[in-house]
């Protein structure tokens, strides 16, 4: 994965090409509007690129990683300012063959949609939940209530005044009283990378995992 943010075209452009020459595949997250004009004129000369994510995420054709991450993620942004930076996330797990099932816009200001979208989901029993969400950053917190599986929140940078650009999102999931594992702000691609160390984790006790919805919760100490 390289990080394109910072890095000069022609450096950017070096990595790639001695990457292909090597016989490997690579991940170029967020470049930025000349990184990408100059990656799409490589592409027409040669070098086997694709674009994902409109452009977020571009793609080195050729092996990466091991291959061993096979399963299901389920993606949920709370609205569709969010969906931006969920599909970074979407568009690399997909690419390294991960099924990812999306619902976008269930955020808790109309949370009957949240209802219908995670049975929907849960039929096809994800390894892990991805959550992003902006303003208040509630649904996470609300998805690891009612799912067994692992609930990954991802704060995104949507809001105003006090507390926008994410860091309020980022605050409110950092307290969550549900047990969730938190992203950085707008930390699509390492959310991704660490649900796929959820999939290639062998089942324990050989038993496939269960997501799918909570039964009835066992009493527990105030705030856990």
């Amino acid at each position: 994965m390289i990080l394109a943010e910072g890095k000069s075209v022609e450096h950017l452009v070096g990595l790639l090409r001695a990457i292909h020459r090597s016989g490997r595949g690579a991940f170029v997250s967020r470049p930025e509007s000349g990184q990408l004009a100059r990656l799409r004129r490589e592409a027409t000369s040669g070098l086997p690129l694709s674009f994902l994510a409109n452009g977020r995420l571009v793609r080195l054709a050729g092996p990466v990683g091991d291959g061993g991450a096979r399963g299901t993620i389920a993606v949920l942004t709370a609205g569709t300012a969010d969906v931006r930076i969920a599909e970074e996330a979407s568009s690399l797990l997909e690419a390294l063959g991960v099924e990812v099932r999306r619902r976008h816009d269930v955020g808790v200001a109309g949370i009957h949609r949240l209802e219908r979208a995670l049975q929907a989901i849960e039929r096809s029993r994800p390894a892990a939940y991805l959550v992003f969400a902006g303003r208040e950053g509630a649904l996470p917190t609300v998805v690891a209530g009612l799912v067994r599986a692992p609930v990954v929140g991802i704060p995104v940078s949507v809001g105003y005044g006090r507390g926008g650009r994410g860091e309020a999102a980022l605050a409110a999931m950092l307290q969550s009283c549900a047990p969730i594992a938190v992203m950085n702000i707008d930390a699509a691609i390492p959310a991704a990378l660490f649900a796929l160390q959820l999939l290639s984790r062998p089942a324990r006790n050989g038993h496939p995992r269960r997501a799918g919805r909570k039964g009835p919760r066992e009493p527990t100490p105030e705030g856990f």
